[in-house]
């Protein structure tokens, strides 16, 4: 990503009333139905939809009762990687954040360097980039993730999709740092947050967190004027999916600030190219009604907090299988998962899959619902390690109450 190494001690800032969260909630266990096997799920050229009804039907219980250790199964980027990434001018790079578009999954990465010394250590190099991308129609994740190609430029390198400025730390914009990606219609969006300044580790201030849009599978990128969201609000670093609501499809974006170090709140937007394109078409989750039905508004400054922690790098995702909703992310330089019982929760308490003593300088813990295996029990996911500044990938196992609903 560019910034100093995670951070550990800062408290969550920016959090707003009405949290829905439950941390520290007792894993409840109830008898009933199988999950997975409703029809709640489909699957299309933009990746999973999960159709939540009217927004009332949340899952009764949690299930989640536990995280074993998460192992590494392979690293993805630069040297000594299981794909060659020196042909393309990866030598360092980091996050990964993944979204599904015309029968590929794209991962997308951060501050990017073609040339690094051997000492380096993290983010160091010549050749420096923003963000490049590369795609992959890989489904086993048991053995990593093997890239197809990459966007390139010109010369056949990895390409800077949407350039930074590339300003003086803290005159401008030292770069833009894409956070996730998602598709509708026939275009492909990717989410960016402007760095105005790199601080202390997991601290950093924006301009403003901004869209970018391709219409030729990735090649080139046009960077939009609007929609735009300032850049001291919730809404900076996204996880994106889409969700079928009252029969209408959405794109759900759980949202954190700039850093390492707030809540996690939630807007959606209607998944065509018009509503995504227009500031005004975004609402804001701001609690539920009495009979459950969520609230949205038109005004960010409503949106409640749903995950009241010190959030960084969030990734969500449904897990079909196991019916439920999970975050993963960094917080006192661990890496955790949270379970949902809906979008906007209840959130179950934060299960550490792995520490900073296990893997030092861990960050962006990013998950894909389709690399998930034994019935949703075990997920694989992106982790980045500053030190080597670039991307692997890792595997943990989830510990599932037997009987649930």
């Amino acid at each position: 990503m560019g910034a100093p190494g995670p951070g550990r001690t800062r408290s969550s800032a920016r959090v707003a009333s009405g949290a829905v969260s439950v941390a520290g909630a007792v894993s409840l266990v109830v008898s009933g139905c199988s999950s997975g096997d409703d029809g709640r799920v489909s699957w299309g050229d933009h990746g999973q939809v999960v159709d939540i009804g009217d927004g009332t039907d949340v899952a009764s219980s949690f299930i989640l009762t536990g995280v074993g250790e998460a192992t590494q199964v392979a690293k993805l980027t630069g040297p000594e990687a299981i794909n060659d990434t020196e042909p393309v001018a990866v030598a360092g790079t980091d996050l990964g954040s993944m979204f599904d578009a015309g029968g590929r999954t794209y991962v997308v990465f951060g501050d990017t360097f073609g040339v690094r010394a051997p000492d380096s250590y993290g983010g160091q190099g010549s050749n420096w980039r923003s963000n490049v991308m590369a795609y992959t129609t890989d489904t086993d994740p048991s053995d990593g993730i093997s890239f197809d190609g990459w966007i390139t430029d010109e010369y056949g390198l990895a390409a800077e999709i949407v350039p930074g400025l590339h300003e003086p730390n803290g005159a401008g914009e030292v770069t833009k740092i894409p956070t996730h990606g998602f598709a509708v219609d026939d275009a492909m969006y990717l989410n960016y947050m402007s760095v105005h300044h790199w601080g202390d580790p997991g601290v950093w201030d924006a301009n403003y967190a901004g869209l970018a849009r391709s219409t030729d599978d990735g090649e080139t990128w046009d960077v939009l004027d609007e929609p735009q969201w300032p850049g001291e609000s919730n809404f900076i670093q996204v996880s994106a999916a889409h969700v079928r609501e009252g029969g209408e499809e959405f794109v759900y974006f759980w949202s954190i600030p700039a850093g390492r170090f707030g809540g996690a709140q939630l807007m959606k937007v209607p998944a065509n190219r018009d509503a995504v394109e227009d500031l005004d078409a975004y609402r804001y989750f701001a609690g539920t009604n009495g009979d459950g039905t969520p609230i949205w508004v038109d005004d960010l400054e409503q949106a409640v907090t749903i995950v009241d922690d010190t959030v960084g790098e969030l990734s969500v995702m449904y897990n079909e299988q196991l019916d439920r909703w999970l975050m993963t992310y960094s917080t006192d330089g661990n890496a955790v998962i949270r379970e949902g019982l809906s979008p906007w929760g209840p959130w179950s308490e934060a299960f550490v899959m792995t520490t900073q003593a296990e893997n030092p300088g861990l960050y962006s813990p990013y998950l894909h619902p389709k690399y998930v295996s034994d019935d949703g029990r075990t997920i694989y996911f992106m982790l980045s390690l500053w030190g080597p500044y670039n991307v692997f990938w890792f595997t943990a196992d989830l510990d599932v109450a037997e009987t649930r609903h």
